[in-house]
Parts: structure tokens; C-alpha cells; sequence
């Protein structure tokens, strides 16, 4: 009796529900990892993970265009997008509390509320409405790219031109909610020049430009701070960003072939009196 039943059972577990079983909690894991990440670096590497697990569920599911267009698209480009932002702004940078748009929390309230409904106003109709499947979506226009395109250009053709135009408004909204204020007038290169000019009458500061990262060390690497011939360290060349995440050497271990160096000079120069008295 069993013998019968395995033939009957093993069709119904193919390489879509393995793929779908094995990676839903990845992918459930990984949204969570976007949410809850304290370091913005962390959540674009989880969303990564999310879009590439969605790749492998388009490949599963024979659709092999959506498969590409979701690892070079949104992978690929949007993603490294969203990490070169991330670079460029910093991620040791502290979040504001001052509103630059007064009021734009109630904004934000509504359109949050809005995005849930619409959430749960998707799920509901996925889970009562029926489905025609895959070969229903695709035998119409002969394939799934054409089923694809004849569905997005004539009857989803003004959800998705509505789509693109709110994608650009966000764009455009969330360079506007981040544009700070302009708390300081811009300084030019004649004002900078002449500043320093004043710093250098008045304090004696230096009029050169900061010392390089890694000079008289025995590396050039910019974690490295600049050394002074004493052996100490330089505090104009020392990074501000680099401090901040603890990615300095040690200034002990620098210090050492220049205090080694000073050591031999002074046994040599002891050596010579002692020959000379």
C-alpha cells in the first residue's frame, strides 16, 4: 500500500514549492534584517538578500525575465544605488530632530496608513480571488515576456504610468525632506584663503595644507595618522571619520621605529663623548 502512494505523492512536491519553502523564511528573515539593522550598511546587504532570493522564486516559476530583470535591475543597479548613498552620506552621520518641512509627519502618518491598506487590500484579494495560473497568463500571447507586455501596456497601462510618476515624486520628495538648512554662509576660495591668512597672524597656524596620513610611519595607509619627527603624533592628519569608527593604528606601535631610531642616536652620541673624554 505504501509502495502505491509514493508515485502519488511525489509529483506534488516540485522544484517551485522546494524553492518557495526553502526560501520564504530567508527572505522573511532578511526583511526583518532591513527593518531592525542599526547600521544602514546591514540592511542594504539584507535587502540584497531579499531581491536575490525573489530572482530564484522567478526562475522557479518559469519566468525567466523577470528572473534577469530582477538580478540586473533592482540587484544590480538599484541596490548599489542605495549603497553609494550610503557611502557618500555616511553612515556615522546622526539623525536630525529638527523638521525641515513643518508638519510633514502627518504626511507621512497617512501615507503609511494608506500603504497598509493597500497591503492588506492585495493580500486579501490574493488569498479569496481565484487565479488562472501560469499557463492561463501565458497562453494568450504566446509566451511570458508578450503576456507580460500586453498586460502592462493596454490593461494595467494607467497603474503603471501612475506608478512611475509616484516613484519620481518620492524621488523627488525625499531629496527635499533631506535637504538641510543652509545654516552657514558658503565659503569661497578667496574668504578661505583669507582666513587662513588671518589664523596664521593671529594664532600662528599653518599655512600649508594638512599632513598626509602614513608620514614618518611605517605605513601610507590613511588610517595610519602622520608622525612628527619626534614621534608624536600629528592631530591635523588624523581622520575626524576614520576616529569616529575606531579604524586608527595604534600610535604605540607607530611611535616605535621612531623612538628606536632616536634610541641609537643618543647611544652613539653618549659613545662619542665618552671616546672624546
Amino acid at each position: 500500500m505504501t509502495a502505491m502512494l509514493i508515485p502519488l505523492l511525489v509529483p506534488l512536491v516540485g522544484a517551485q514549492q522546494v524553492a518557495f519553502w526553502i526560501l520564504a523564511p530567508v527572505m522573511v528573515l532578511a526583511a526583518l534584517g532591513v527593518v531592525f539593522s542599526r547600521k544602514a550598511v546591514h540592511s542594504a546587504l539584507s535587502l540584497a538578500l531579499v531581491m536575490v532570493s525573489l530572482a530564484v522564486q522567478y526562475a522557479a516559476l518559469d519566468a525567466p525575465f523577470l528572473f534577469v530583470a530582477q538580478i540586473v535591475v533592482y540587484t544590480g543597479a538599484i541596490l548599489m544605488l542605495f549603497l553609494f548613498v550610503v557611502m557618500l552620506v555616511g553612515v556615522d552621520v546622526s539623525d536630525s530632530i529638527i523638521e525641515t518641512i513643518k508638519h510633514h509627519w502627518i504626511a507621512s502618518v497617512l501615507g503609511a496608513l494608506g500603504l497598509v491598506i493597500l497591503l492588506i487590500a492585495g493580500v486579501g484579494r490574493a488569498i479569496i480571488g481565484s487565479s488562472a495560473g501560469l499557463a492561463g497568463a501565458t497562453s494568450a500571447a504566446g509566451g511570458n515576456v508578450p503576456a507580460l507586455a500586453e498586460r502592462i501596456f493596454t490593461r494595467w497601462v494607467f497603474p503603471f504610468e501612475a506608478t512611475s510618476a509616484l516613484l519620481i515624486t518620492a524621488a523627488l520628495a525625499a531629496m527635499v525632506l533631506a535637504h538641510g538648512e543652509n545654516l552657514f554662509p558658503k565659503v569661497r576660495q578667496k574668504e578661505a584663503l583669507q582666513q587662513r591668512m588671518r589664523d596664521f597672524v593671529s594664532d600662528g597656524a599653518h599655512l600649508g595644507p594638512l599632513p598626509s596620513s602614513g608620514v614618518f610611519a611605517r605605513t601610507n595607509s590613511i588610517s595610519a595618522p602622520a608622525l612628527l619627527p619626534d614621534g608624536s603624533v600629528a592631530d591635523s592628519s588624523v581622520s575626524k571619520t576614520l576616529l569616529a569608527r575606531g579604524a586608527i593604528v595604534d600610535a604605540g606601535e607607530l611611535k616605535a621605529p621612531t623612538h628606536a631610531v632616536y634610541a641609537e642616536i643618543q647611544q652613539a652620541a653618549a659613545e662619542a663623548e665618552e671616546a672624546l673624554s
